[in-house]
């Protein structure tokens, strides 16, 4: 009974560490084309699902005496074996995973009543703030691709836990959206650059900081409501 219950138990455990990691990962790195987990995700979904399906007919089989008890257990087996390959194959492919920075440790959930313990003063945050902003202007960091927290709380030279208090709290974004911000703004300044005229709209995405086609285009029409080109257009009128 217990090994049926589990099932669905570990399933809900799973949607809510996605959750929490999906915050983590906004958190803490500027681009998630390298650190995508949907086929994880997709994974865990396809899995918990047969593993449900399975411990169902093993539920009927042994209340009723229908089906195959080997067919419920050659299943599971199958599945779970399928599953740990599945895992590893993608797992090793995943590069984020096996490079994060030996010495930094990422940032975990934030949410606001957690800072309410931080020893960060209003007016030092204040300073970091304009620090933050003044680096920002003077290094454009953001031209990173896999710019993430640590780096540039190592670059900026401000504790990692306090920079992202101020972005969280003195500026209301999360990291990723922080940098994309400034990517887009850098790369609507070089689209009305005539230095830029030769490049096309990827090229200069590129320039920016950006590292994918399809990320530009859905960060672009999140922040400006309007795709590249449309914005584009919006230039030559």
């Amino acid at each position: 009974m217990l090994v049926v219950l589990s099932s669905p138990v570990y399933f809900v455990f799973s949607i809510r560490l996605f959750k929490s990691l999906d915050i983590q990962i906004f958190n803490n790195f500027s681009s998630a084309e390298n650190i995508n987990l949907d086929w994880l995700r997709k994974l865990v979904y396809i899995f918990g699902s047969v593993w449900t399906l399975l411990m169902v007919v093993a539920t009927i089989h042994h209340v009723f005496h229908l089906f195959s008890w080997i067919f419920c257990t050659d299943g599971i087996s199958l599945s779970l074996s399928i599953f740990i390959i599945l895992i590893g194959y993608y797992g090793l492919k995943q590069k984020e995973l096996f490079s994060f920075p030996e010495k930094e440790s990422f940032i975990l959930e934030q949410k606001p009543e957690k800072y309410s313990g931080s020893r960060l003063k209003e007016s030092e945050a204040g300073l970091y703030l304009e620090k933050l902003n003044r680096f920002m202007e003077e290094e454009k960091p953001y031209l990173n691709p896999d710019l993430n927290l640590p780096q540039l709380a190592k670059e900026v030279e401000i504790p990692s836990h306090y920079l992202s208090q101020v972005i969280n709290e003195n500026i209301g974004l999360n990291f990723f959206d922080f940098i994309n911000r400034q990517r887009v703004e850098d790369v609507k300044n070089k689209m009305s650059d005539p230095r830029y005229n030769n490049f096309s709209i990827l090229g200069i995405a590129f320039e920016s900081g950006f590292n994918s086609k399809s990320a530009f285009n859905r960060v672009f029409k999140n922040i400006t409501g309007i795709t590249p080109s449309e914005y584009k257009k919006t230039l030559s009128v």
